[in-house]
């Protein structure tokens, strides 16, 4: 039977609804769940492989935003041990800025996620490795470079990188 001028549609296994193709271009709701614990946990073990793990309130921190993140059962060993191995394995701790390993991994962590967050979701991210950073004073110079690195992956422009970051010393 012919079927007119109607395309190709999909049809969800689960509600049976009827959708257009494009629908395929969005993750579903558990991998967009995973995509953000993945970019969470990207940007907390980024801004700590600048040095942070060596301070209690940047580890109490980073600590708290991956276990509220879904992390239920990170402890402060752990979190420390895969900062230390990430740092054996690439070099990255003793670097001063942002290296491009680090780089690559935050864009491939976070750049697919960008488009299906609000600005405000995006925002929310990278304040989130602000706060770590800030745990333990000031931004660091490798800190910064860390964050502004985020922030581009999140597709967030440079002077928004630099107000948020402001906005995050700012006590609530």
């Amino acid at each position: 039977m012919p079927r007119g001028a109607a395309g190709p549609v999909i049809q969800c296994a689960a509600c049976q609804e009827l959708s257009d193709p494009d629908v395929l271009d969005h993750p579903t709701t558990t991998r967009l769940s995973a995509m953000l614990r993945d970019a969470v946990h990207t940007v907390v073990l980024a801004v700590l492989s600048t040095g942070g793990t060596t301070v209690r309130p940047a580890l109490d921190t980073a600590i708290g935003t991956l276990r509220a993140a879904g992390y239920d059962d990170c402890t402060e060993e752990q979190l420390v041990a895969l900062v230390a191995a990430l740092a054996a394995d690439t070099g990255r701790a003793t670097e001063p800025d942002c290296a491009p390993g680090l780089a690559i991994e935050l864009h491939e962590a976070l750049g697919p996620l960008a488009p299906h967050l609000a600005p405000a979701g995006r925002e929310a991210l990278l304040l989130q490795g602000a706060r770590i950073a800030l745990a333990d004073g000031p931004y660091t110079p490798a800190e910064r470079d860390v964050l502004a690195t985020a922030g581009c992956a999140l597709t967030i422009c440079s002077e928004d990188v630099t107000r948020l970051l402001a906005t995050a010393r700012t006590p609530s």
